[in-house]
């Protein structure tokens, strides 16, 4: 299944794209949603990749025509064109688009600057030019010092008034349109310096949101630059040649030198090194590789030269799998950000219409002075602006999906990111999650005068061409004790009984402990170390022939070594019950649930009785996740609140309707999932609140008459600053930055 397969659950069968000019943050998001949605049967049938300035209409929207798309954005002052496949540059023509508004945003403020050294001029010095910062009173301004401030205007409104204009014109006021009036209000009343300050500051608050979504948009573009462009080939005759890593297939053989990182996905056929997964699956400890060993491109090799058998097409590795899922993980938006964006639609228009009655009433009601309370209409516009309020979510989010992928956690959306801190209950799956999924031997005791070699030497001659996962079992643990012996002859399988065939010219049996009762060879000493054997776990393979039992050997899949520190640490960060669904037998099931500490366990289920029981938790619960890794487990993870798959060993059914995969097999991350989640949770709401609390206060200030038009765009500015900062720190939440600061045993 191909990277696009994967992305099936967000909607992965597109229609087409479009490439909008003008599309470099959240607020162009929104004025999208709310205008091209309606057209295409709902906001949820459009996608966004702010990053590369594109917009697409998924499958699921109705039928529309290009140029009906095309005539929808040019309403809200941006362009469209349809995406092309080679538009692999839009990165860089966003990075170009942000490069302009700082030289916008850079002149508008060096005019203002100009501007007051006009002022300071005209007027005999800069103390009398500083008085600009607490006078309202509209003063003969020189025309020089007029013509700065108008420049310093116009650079700063060339990102906002095309914009203000189609938001006037559609009736649906955003902040482009709020700080539009303030600046035309504050020309209107002599205000050049406070219209001019309002203009810069408020662009440089634009591109502080520009700048702040690619920055955390960065971590996650950073991934592009991971694999090598080339790889050098073995070609059939033993030469070597370097091509572009596209013009590889599966199949080729290539070289990986010390210290060089792999081009793409493949299995080791020659070499020994330890290579850095950290970027692809976050362990930040270098794993051992050699011959069958499966690498990921954009992995670092270490000290030892690989030779690598390609097992996937450039556009297929696990790297360029991350790369378009969290590319298109905001597709889906968290539910505080979609909060923001309702709350936004209200907001803005109920704030312009409490800045006229404001402006009108005072003078109609209380003879108040015209002239003061339409600048304190003014102050109140601005202060309004929700810029910090609009920019803390989105940069949240982002920096939190950034932090995930950096860690081998892939979140497939903002709606998914939240989810974990919401956890009440987790069922897992035991094969693979809790267990290994590789059955080891973990017992051999051999009856009567017969040795531990014979008995494996037996076995592992039946078992020879068998590929069920319990004979490789014994095969692996027979040739670690140097037995290997030649197949067994006239090999026959007895379906659900076991094996029988000739070993050195005598015939033997295998099979389970009710095979032995069936052949009537059942004693006290084979039912007792068999049910020995069985309760605690274990599955039990007898060998014998037609004259006696020969002994027994116990298999089992074995317990993560994490396992049980993982369960402690999901009941410490609050989730409350940790359920294990399983096809296996129940006795096996309770040994192990008994061993790990999970409070609950189902045992003998069938793929339908796993969705059965994850419908029960849902509804005894609320909100539970699901954990897997096979096939067997995608339908219970599709009807689970959160599905997490293991992606390092997870098929790609799982992995697809997972909603949240863990690039390694490593279960501690599920603990720092829901941790992680509850940190993004806790800086969002932090960011909203101080956000409109600073909004609260300078409401006040202005009733009070002692808040001035600069001083509320210099506290909004301030507040974009510290929400930015504050919504950063997420990108260095990793699993080992948390341990270092001890936070990982602490419930959040």
């Amino acid at each position: 299944m191909n990277a696009e397969a994967k992305f099936a659950k967000l909607g992965s069968a597109r229609r087409y794209s479009f490439r909008v000019q003008g599309l470099d943050c959240a607020e162009e998001v929104a004025v999208l949603r709310r205008e091209v949605g309606p057209l295409v049967g709902g906001e949820g049938n459009l996608a966004f990749d702010v990053l590369n300035g594109r917009m697409t209409i998924l499958d699921s929207a109705i039928p529309v025509s290009v140029d009906d798309i095309r005539a929808v954005v040019e309403r809200t002052g941006m362009t469209a064109v349809e995406w092309q496949p080679q538009d692999t540059d839009a990165r860089g023509a966003l990075q170009s688009t942000i490069g302009t508004r700082v030289w916008f945003t850079t002149l508008s403020g060096l005019c203002v600057v100009v501007g007051l050294m006009i002022h300071a001029w005209f007027a005999g010095g800069l103390a009398d030019a500083l008085r600009l910062l607490g006078t309202h009173a509209g003063q003969a301004i020189p025309l020089p010092e007029i013509a700065a401030y108008l420049a310093a205007i116009v650079f700063s409104g060339r990102f906002v008034i095309v914009k203000a204009w189609y938001s006037a014109k559609s009736l649906r006021p955003d902040m482009n349109l709020l700080m539009t009036v303030a600046v035309i209000g504050a020309i209107a009343i002599g205000e050049w310096f406070e219209a001019a300050t309002v203009s810069f500051l408020f662009a440089l608050s634009l591109m502080l949101e520009s700048w702040s979504v690619g920055r955390a948009r960065r971590a996650i573009a950073a991934l592009l630059d991971l694999a090598p462009p080339v790889v050098r080939i073995v070609r059939a005759d033993g030469s070597e040649a370097e091509i572009a890593a596209a013009e590889a297939r599966p199949g080729d053989n290539f070289i990986v030198q010390a210290g060089q990182r792999v081009p793409l996905d493949g299995r080791v056929v020659a070499g020994t090194s330890a290579v850095n997964q950290a970027p692809i699956t976050g362990e930040s400890v270098p794993v051992e590789k050699g011959p069958d060993a499966e690498v990921y491109a954009g992995t670092i090799n270490g000290d030892g030269a690989l030779t690598v058998e390609a097992t996937k097409a450039v556009e297929d590795t696990t790297l360029a799998r991350i790369i378009h899922m969290v590319e298109e993980a905001h597709a889906r938006r968290a539910p505080s950000e979609q909060w923001v964006e309702r709350f936004a639609r209200v907001y803005t228009p109920a704030v312009m219409m409490l800045a006229l009655l404001v402006f009108v009433l005072p003078p109609v009601l209380i003879d108040g002075e015209w002239h003061a309370w339409f600048y304190r209409a003014l102050v109140l516009l601005v202060i309004a602006c929700p810029c910090a309020l609009v920019i803390s979510t989105p940069v949240s989010i982002v920096a939190s999906l950034a932090a995930s992928a950096r860690a081998g956690v892939l979140v497939k959306g903002g709606a998914y990111i939240e989810l974990p801190a919401r956890l009440k209950a987790i069922a897992l799956d035991k094969t693979g999650t809790i267990t290994r999924g590789e059955p080891e031997v973990v017992r051999v005791v051999p009856f009567g005068d017969h040795t531990e070699a014979e008995l494996l030497a037996r076995a592992a001659a039946l078992e020879t061409r068998s590929t069920h996962p319990l004979p490789r079992a014994v095969l692996r643990y027979a040739e670690t004790k140097g037995i290997v012996p030649a197949p067994a002859q006239d090999v026959q399988v007895l379906k659900g009984k076991g094996l029988t065939g000739n070993f050195d010219g005598k015939p033997f049996w295998l099979g389970s402990h009710r095979y032995v009762i069936e052949r009537s060879q059942d004693t006290p000493e084979v039912a007792r170390q068999a049910e020995t054997l069985e309760a605690d776990g274990k599955t039990v393979l007898v060998v014998g022939n037609a004259r006696h039992v020969c002994g027994v050997i116990a298999v089992a899949d074995t317990i993560r070594p994490e396992a049980r520190n993982v369960i402690e640490q999901l009941h410490a960060a609050g989730i409350e019950h940790v359920v294990m669904l399983t096809g296996d037998n129940r006795v096996t099931a309770e040994a192990i649930a008994r061993e790990v500490g999970i409070d609950e366990v189902y045992a003998e289920l069938l793929p339908e009785d796993k969705v059965d029981k994850v419908e029960e938790l849902v509804a005894r619960y609320g909100t539970v996740a699901m954990v897997g890794d096979g096939v067997n487990d995608a339908p219970a993870l599709a009807r689970s609140s959160l599905g997490i798959a293991m992606g390092a060993i997870g098929s790609d059914a799982t992995i697809e309707t997972a909603d949240i995969a863990l690039m390694t097999d490593d279960i501690s991350k599920l603990p720092w999932l829901v941790r992680h989640s509850r940190r993004t949770l806790r800086i969002i709401r932090q960011n909203i609140a101080f956000s409109l609390g600073v909004k609260a206060i300078f409401v006040v200030l202005t009733f009070a008459g002692v808040a001035s038009l600069w001083a509320a765009i210099a506290a909004d500015v301030g507040a974009s600053l510290l929400v930015v900062a504050n919504a950063l720190r997420l990108l260095g939440m990793t699993p080992w930055t948390v341990a270092a600061r001890g936070e990982v045993d602490r419930a959040m």
